[in-house]
C-alpha cells in the first residue's frame, strides 16, 4: 500500500483545513487508518483513527470535538477535517495504514510522506 497525503498549509488560528490521504491498491477497506502528527522537537503522536469500514473512530484528547476523521473506500481516501485550529496543532501530519485500529504508531505498517500544517497569524 502506498499512501499520499496532501492538504497541509498555512492557516490562521481558528481556521479550518482538510487533509486527504490517497491509497493505492484494491484492498483499502481492509486497512484501518490513522492520522499522526509530529511537531518540531517532539515525538510523533496519535491524532485519530478509523476502522476499515468506517464504523468506528477515535481521537486524541487534544483534538476531540475539533477534528473529524472519515474515509471513502470507493475513492481509497481517508480525510482529516480540522477546525478551530490552534498554534499547538502545528506539525507534520502523517497518515498510516495497518491491520489494527490502534492509537499506537507501532501498529501501522504503511505511512504517507507527511504534510505540513502551520497554524499562525
Amino acid at each position: 500500500v502506498q499512501l499520499q497525503a496532501c492538504g497541509g498549509g498555512l492557516v490562521q488560528p481558528g481556521g479550518s483545513l482538510r487533509l486527504s490521504c490517497a491509497a493505492s491498491g484494491r484492498t483499502f477497506s481492509t486497512y484501518h487508518m490513522g492520522w499522526f502528527r509530529q511537531a518540531p522537537g517532539k515525538e510523533r503522536e496519535f491524532v485519530a483513527r478509523i476502522s476499515g469500514k468506517g464504523i468506528s473512530a477515535d481521537y486524541a484528547e487534544p483534538v476531540k470535538d475539533r477534528f473529524t476523521i472519515a474515509r471513502d473506500n470507493a475513492k481509497n481516501t481517508v480525510y482529516l477535517q480540522m477546525s478551530s485550529l490552534k498554534p499547538e496543532d502545528t506539525a507534520v501530519y502523517y497518515c498510516a495504514a495497518g491491520s489494527y485500529c490502534s492509537s499506537s504508531s507501532a501498529r501501522y505498517d504503511y505511512w504517507g510522506q507527511g504534510t505540513l500544517v502551520t497554524v499562525s497569524s
